[in-house]
């Protein structure tokens, strides 16, 4: 018998022995039997390092060991995701909507009336109080108060958004969507 049918003779004779020891390792039958053919094509795919007259059964049972290791370590990394939602967590927005969003911010910002922009920065930005921002502004905390819910309703209208904060269709859009052109 030549060299490569004494090699496939062997390995055909070790079969039994590679499963019981996958099984000892991966307490499933399946998964056992996956983990014996990764084994097996791993072996014939590397056969020019097997050294002959060394001990077969020691390097099919260390490939095997490795293999079913290396698996759990990258089980271990791995989510399960079978519908998807955890990868569309993990999604992140592109950073350049930021920037763009900025932009249409400012160009918003600067089209509303200079009392609307002072009590939205008073207010809105420097973190006054209602009370705080009557009194810079010399005039009533209900104006004050006026005055903010009127300009945050003239911004969000000229930002494209909803009373929710969300956007509505740019039909509805008094300053051109950029993001879109």
């Amino acid at each position: 018998m030549n060299a490569p049918g004494a090699f496939k003779a062997e390995l055909i004779e070790l079969l039994p022995s590679l499963r019981a020891f996958a099984r000892s390792l991966a307490h499933n039958s399946a998964q056992a039997d996956d983990l014996v053919q990764d084994t097996l094509v791993k072996a014939l795919a590397n056969v020019e390092r097997f050294e002959p007259g060394t001990n077969l059964r020691a390097w099919l049972f260390t490939i095997l060991r490795n293999h079913y290791y290396s698996q759990l370590r990258k089980l271990k990394r791995e989510v399960e995701d079978a519908d998807g939602k955890f990868a569309a967590r993990l999604a992140v927005r592109p950073e350049q909507d930021g920037s763009v969003d900025l932009e249409d911010f400012k160009v918003a910002f600067s089209q509303l009336a200079p009392d609307h922009r002072e009590v939205l920065t008073l207010v809105g930005a420097s973190g006054c109080s209602y009370e705080e921002a009557a009194q810079i502004c010399g005039c009533a905390v209900g104006t004050i108060k006026s005055r903010v819910n009127r300009a945050r309703r003239k911004l969000a209208d000229l930002l494209g958004l909803d009373d929710e904060g969300q956007p509505i269709p740019s039909e509805g859009r008094m300053i051109e969507d950029t993001a879109s052109v």
